[in-house]
């Protein structure tokens, strides 16, 4: 005898994705992991075809325990690469199209870590991981977001830029344009290398795959920690800058006087470097003197799967139900 699952949740990111059937109750029936979601680089159906072979991993999963899945009341669905409305929109047409769901919700995956750290959807998250994102939203449905498309959008931060932010220091210090800083001994050590010159040739030729400048992201960070002022002073501007997107979102939303979590999330939020912490609390403490600041630390599939339910306006025990399972 097959179940109808009331969600089913989708949190798919450039480089993993997960999946969970959600029951009525709150209970979670079947779960799954796959590839990323990277429909400008594969297209969208076949973006939608890697999608659909986890979902299928999930529903043998449930088969397999004797509790087949045989329909889907909601899906939410929180994809990265849906930066723009214009771009949720057309997901939302082609995720419409394999006919998963009664109803369909796309939104950028940001909005999945907001919802997996607050109560009820209302306040602002900013994400930094591999880049920066910032969104907020009320229990009405309104919601303040930025487009997070790099630098064209205004952005700054993030962990590949934060590596590209220390690399450009440090090759000004090397050859003299830049004032000195440590990050130009510590950089291209991190990779075995004694100079500057040595990284920048290396990258440049394809010796150490781009891929890897990520790793530069913890040097820094430690660079700065040691006292180093320039390292120093990159971690106090990313410190400013989710202050100022945070700010800006609680003030669109009309809560920079009222009390509104502040969810941080992403690998570089995460880490919970003292440094940057302890600005980020303080300059948010000047200017949004309400808020509270939290790290979530709950997968953001639990996110996508809390939106599915508010979607389904399920009671609060339903939820509570479904944030146990992944405490």
């Amino acid at each position: 005898m097959g179940v109808t699952a009331s969600v089913l949740a989708v949190d798919a990111g450039n480089s993993k994705t997960d999946v969970a059937f959600v029951g009525a109750d709150g209970s979670v029936l079947a779960s799954g992991r796959g590839g990323g979601f990277q429909p400008p680089y594969v297209g969208i159906e076949a973006a939608f075809d890697t999608l659909a072979s986890t979902v299928g991993k999930a529903m043998e999963q449930a088969r397999a325990r004797g509790e087949a899945i045989d329909g889907i009341e909601h899906v939410s669905a929180c994809l990265a690469n849906a930066d723009l409305p214009v771009e949720e929109e057309e997901l939302t047409v082609a995720l419409r199209g394999r006919g998963w769901g009664r109803t369909v919700e796309v939104r950028n995956d940001t909005f999945a870590i907001l919802r997996a750290g607050v109560d009820e959807p209302r306040g602002v998250a900013v994400v930094c991981g591999a880049g920066i994102n910032c969104v907020g939203m009320l229990p009405d449905g309104r919601t303040a977001r930025f487009p997070a498309i790099g630098k064209i959008s205004g952005d700054w931060g993030g962990g590949a830029g934060l590596a590209e932010e220390a690399l450009w220091f440090a090759a000004r210090a090397e050859d003299g344009r830049g004032e000195p800083t440590e990050l130009a001994r510590a950089l291209p050590a991190h990779f075995g290398l004694g100079s500057m010159y040595a990284l920048i040739e290396a990258l440049h030729l394809g010796r150490i795959p781009a891929g890897r400048k990520h790793e530069l992201t913890p040097v820094l960070f430690a660079t700065g920690a040691a006292g180093d002022p320039v390292a120093g002073a990159i971690v106090d501007r990313l410190a400013d800058e989710v202050v100022a997107m945070s700010t800006v979102a609680l003030g669109r939303l009309g809560l920079l006087d009222e009390e509104a979590p502040v969810v941080l999330g992403g690998s570089v939020l995460a880490a919970r470097h003292p440094r940057l912490d302890g600005r980020i609390a303080e300059l948010l403490a000047a200017r949004a003197p309400k808020a509270t600041l939290s790290v979530v630390t709950s997968p953001p599939v639990l996110g996508a799967a809390l939106l599915g339910l508010d979607h389904l306006a399920a009671p609060a025990a339903t939820r509570a139900r479904l944030r146990a399972h992944y405490a």
